[in-house]
């Protein structure tokens, strides 16, 4: 009965977390570099923001091609040129496919409501073999989910394993995973080209992190630590990473919350690896390392507590703490 209800507990609150986040995004605050100025470029802007019912966080720009910088550096999601004859939106696919899409079929049609020229490029393209950006969010889920589904086996089949072994054996198969991972996404299906040995490494730091979250619960939780594993990493970690739809899609608490949250960290730095390969940051690896760091710890100093342990206390010596009256007649 309690299998069955937390079961169903948890199927609801997947349900829910992927169709509140993906379902229906809705732009709340969207970070736009602008140059120029111009009364139909102020006159574009208002009723853009009317049509989309967000609020664009407009940061000017001295010229172009700080703008482009400020873009390339994933600080802003499009540049906006606001022009004395029209107005030019630059989008970028890769920083996050959903804006792109949300301005790049807004746009025209307040051009054409308000009689103004619109112009819009795309100056981040995705690859013709994944349109949507979606490569990266199924490379992070299949990390996420395979490196805390073989810390479960590992629990199952291996039980005895020592702490260095434990350890020792979940990074091997997260290297393994991640070497499989990417093989599968650009040399097998050529869905993505990427830049190898970083993807593969944040691959595999990622799936070493999540077997080792699901290790730290099963230390103190035994059996139930796959319910808060899952809550962490996949009802709430996944639909907040960023990968399906970007942060300024997401309701705003989802969007803050997923940027330090192993999916959303992942996302960031395999995006950052692939796209924007000169102007990468390392916060997504300081989380990760983070998340990992806290995670092996908590195993190794309560590693007493795990139910695979060996450090057991000794079995009393034979006839020990026997009274007189124990004895064989």
């Amino acid at each position: 009965m309690v299998i069955s209800l937390v079961v169903a507990a948890l199927a609801g609150l997947f349900v829910g977390a992927y169709a509140w986040a993906m379902a229906n995004p809705v732009p709340h605050r969207i970070p736009v570099a602008v140059t120029g100025g111009s009364v139909k470029g102020e006159r574009f802007v208002s009723a853009l923001e009317d049509t989309l019912s967000t609020s664009l966080a407009l940061h000017p720009y001295s010229d172009y091609g700080t703008a482009r910088a400020a873009v390339d550096a994933q600080r802003e999601f499009a540049i906006l040129q606001r022009r004395p004859t029209g107005v030019e939106v630059d989008v970028a696919s890769a920083a996050g496919a959903s804006v792109a899409r949300v301005l790049g079929q807004g746009a025209p049609v307040v051009g054409r409501a308000l009689g103004i020229p619109v112009q819009v490029r795309d100056v981040k393209p995705l690859p013709v073999t994944d349109p949507q950006g979606l490569a990266v969010f199924y490379i992070t889920l299949g990390s996420t989910i395979l490196g805390f589904v073989g810390a479960i086996q590992l629990g199952v089949h291996a039980l005895a394993l020592r702490p260095a072994e434990r350890i020792a054996v979940t990074a091997g198969y997260a290297v393994l995973g991640g070497l499989s991972i990417c093989a599968m996404s650009d040399w097998v299906l050529g869905v993505v080209r990427l830049p190898f040995p970083e993807s593969w490494g944040i691959c595999a730091l990622t799936m070493f992190t999540a077997g080792m979250i699901f290790t730290a619960f099963h230390t103190f939780l035994g059996r139930w630590a796959l319910v808060p594993t899952w809550v962490l990493l996949v009802i709430l970690g996944n639909p907040s990473s960023g990968g399906a739809v970007a942060w300024p899609l997401l309701p705003p608490a989802l969007g803050l919350v997923g940027r330090f949250l192993p999916p959303g960290a992942s996302v960031s730095a395999q995006r950052n690896a692939i796209y924007f390969p000169h102007h990468q940051h390392i916060e997504p690896y300081v989380v990760l390392a983070a998340w990992c760091l806290a995670a092996t710890s908590v195993f190794l100093v309560w590693r007493a507590r795990h139910p695979g342990s060996r450090e057991k206390a000794p079995a009393p010596a034979p006839g020990a703490g026997r009274g007189p009256s124990d004895g064989v007649p």
